[in-house]
């Protein structure tokens, strides 16, 4: 199998040399170039298989050649040795808790799954790596997790320091090693376009640079994994589901709409944004125009005001759009809505969803989770009250509640019980650097730090 780039000026590769590279030499993101399909007899046997086995027979359908069968299969029963629970709300509407890996956040499945797929490669090629990425909350952590002790890979990781929570950055800057984290005081448009940046910049070629963001085709291909496994939980045979997903830089929709066009049945995408709303705008007129500065709300990982994985999603539906979010082919519009619904959640909806989720449910929603739980109630309004009650719905909560802990005191009077991976990071010590929002600061750093 061989991925393109969506800008269309690049020579397509194999997985491999996706992976290392992260982003194509054309600025544009890899896609696969024809995407496998899974049988209804292959679905449907996910029924009785655990987790693991399931990753391992979608990811054979992008890997088939490029690593032994018996090898994936190792790799995935490392990766995802955790639970995946499927909460029932209300009817046949249920929350899929993405929160119960090393990082509390769903991050950990593509980052686990990546930072192992990277050394198998590296190690068969004898490279290594920089990875640089940059992270509006969770991804950090979960990448400095995923690679932390990887004898061929360097992390460095960028974040907005005042849109993350004190919990979220400890994740990351008490760790060291082969980790180093840095602070910038602006959004995470300006982390990421500092990444995008360095990634065009020949002067740092030597560095064997790459990217671990959703921008990078092995974060994509995992994230694929946990709808086809809530569907073999919950659907009958052929029957269509409705997944509702909190989206920031849409790699966790993308690894939905992926599952869709490999054969999962699914009857809508919701997707739920914050007051980011570049995208339900374009949705609706087919005009796209980023936010620039991104509005900071509270569900902070969803602060992004150009999400990069559009350029897919425009490309799966027959456009293009180039890195910058310029539209050169407008995509099958109608397509999209019959697909796709999307909708913006405001601050004071999240909050109010949270209290009422608690309340009404016994069902506790952090941020981002509550954007996607609004959405689906957004969406459901809409039905006629037969095809409402008969929906089956799957609302991605994509962190863990105690990453969010004073608003969920505040909103609901508790501290949520810390999950083991959260224990004791308060007393931890800490270490990062400051850098400006400027290129030529972020290239001296380069060279100073990484250039031996």
């Amino acid at each position: 199998m061989l991925f393109y780039s969506t800008n269309l000026n690049a020579n397509q590769v194999p997985f491999p040399e996706a992976l290392l590279k992260g982003q194509a030499p054309d600025r544009g993101l890899y896609l696969p170039k024809e995407i496998p399909r899974l049988s209804p007899q292959e679905i449907s046997s996910f029924a009785t298989r655990e987790y693991h086995r399931i990753a391992c027979e979608v990811m054979w359908k992008y890997l088939e050649g490029q690593i032994p069968y018996e090898k994936l299969a190792e790799l995935t029963r490392d990766a995802y040795n955790f639970a995946v629970p499927l909460e029932k709300v209300v009817d046949r509407r249920y929350v899929i808790r993405l929160d119960q890996g090393p990082t509390a956040s769903f991050k950990d499945f593509a980052a686990r799954m990546m930072g192992r797929l990277m050394q198998f490669y590296l190690q068969k090629e004898d490279r290594r790596l920089l990875i640089l990425t940059a992270t509006s909350g969770d991804t950090g952590s979960a990448i400095a997790h995923a690679f932390l002790g990887l004898d061929r890979i360097k992390v460095l990781v960028l974040f907005p320091e005042k849109e993350v929570t004190t919990r979220q950055r400890k994740q990351m800057t008490t760790l060291g090693r082969n980790v180093r984290i840095t602070a910038l005081d602006g959004k995470f448009d300006d982390c990421q376009a500092l990444v995008k940046q360095a990634f065009a910049d020949p002067d740092l070629d030597f560095l064997g640079l790459s990217s671990a963001n959703s921008i990078n085709i092995g974060r994509l291909i995992p994230q694929t994994v946990y709808y086809f496994y809530a569907y073999s939980r919950l659907a009958a045979k052929g029957e269509k589901i409705t997944f509702s997903v909190p989206s920031g830089n849409f790699g966790d929709m993308m690894g939905g709409v992926l599952a869709m066009k490999m054969g999962l049945p699914v009857e809508k995408f919701v997707i739920a944004v914050n007051e980011n709303d570049e995208f339900p705008v374009y949705l609706k007129t087919g005009e796209y125009n980023k936010i620039e500065p991104s509005r900071n709300c509270i569900s902070s990982a969803m602060n992004v005001g150009h999400p990069s994985n559009l350029a897919r999603l425009i490309a799966l539906y027959g456009g293009i759009m180039d890195e910058k979010g310029m539209i050169h082919r407008q995509a099958d519009l109608a397509l999209m809505n019959r697909e796709c619904w999307s909708t913006s959640v405001t601050d004071d909806q999240t909050r109010q969803t949270i209290r009422e989720a608690w309340e009404q449910y016994n069902l506790l929603l952090e941020p981002h989770g509550s954007v996607g739980w609004t959405g689906l109630q957004a969406y459901l309004a809409t039905l006629d009250p037969i095809k409402k009650a008969n929906a089956l719905c799957v609302s991605l909560e994509t962190a863990h509640p105690a990453k969010f802990p004073e608003e969920i005191k505040r909103l609901l009077g508790f501290d949520p019980a810390l999950p083991p991976s959260l224990e004791g990071i308060e007393q931890k010590e800490e270490k990062y650097d400051h850098l400006e929002t400027e290129y030529q600061a972020f290239k001296s750093f380069l060279l100073q730090n990484y250039n031996s």
